[in-house]
């Protein structure tokens, strides 16, 4: 009898784990890459471009300390054009959560963009990045990103996160 018992149990916990929850998987669209090009389109990022950056370093304004590294990868396309994949690392606060289910999030981090001007002189610019994050029990995405208080890009369903800045 005891058997039968335990052996029931054993196919019901089986039976169980076996079902399918599709409805629960919540999807999470956070990546987003930044591209940077001057006004005749020459690749900023790539360093052995005379007039690109040599130096790039990312840091979380809300961070729980003043120096708050946030980690990116610099990475390239087909064609050789450099970009930066930003996927997390920024801390998130919250903007508002009028309801359980639908909140948004922003990160804000400094960049701080370094270029070679001469053999001895180097120009550092300082430039902010707001991300927005929305969140309902479906979705984690980005929503919107500001370069330095101006929106540069507002999220398509279904098109990868890409914003390209010119400077």
């Amino acid at each position: 009898m005891k058997n039968i018992f335990w052996g029931s149990l054993v196919i019901c916990f089986a039976f169980l784990s076996c079902r399918n929850d599709d409805d629960s998987i919540q999807k999470i669209d956070q990546i987003f890459n930044l591209y940077m090009k001057n006004s005749a389109g020459q690749d900023l990022l790539n360093s052995k471009k005379e007039g690109s950056y040599t130096n790039i370093t990312m840091n979380d304004i809300n961070g729980l300390s003043d120096t708050a590294p946030v980690s990116f990868s610099l990475k390239a396309t087909a064609d050789s054009t450099l970009y930066i994949e930003y996927i997390a690392g920024a801390r998130r606060v919250t903007l508002d959560s009028i309801s359980p289910e639908d909140r948004t999030y922003e990160s804000r981090i400094t960049l701080a963009l370094t270029k070679k001007i001469n053999e001895t002189t180097n120009e550092v610019t300082n430039d902010t990045l707001k991300i927005q994050y929305h969140w309902s029990p479906v979705a984690f995405e980005v929503s919107k990103v500001f370069y330095n208080n101006v929106q540069v890009f507002v999220k398509e369903p279904n098109i990868p996160n890409v914003v390209t800045i010119v400077k």
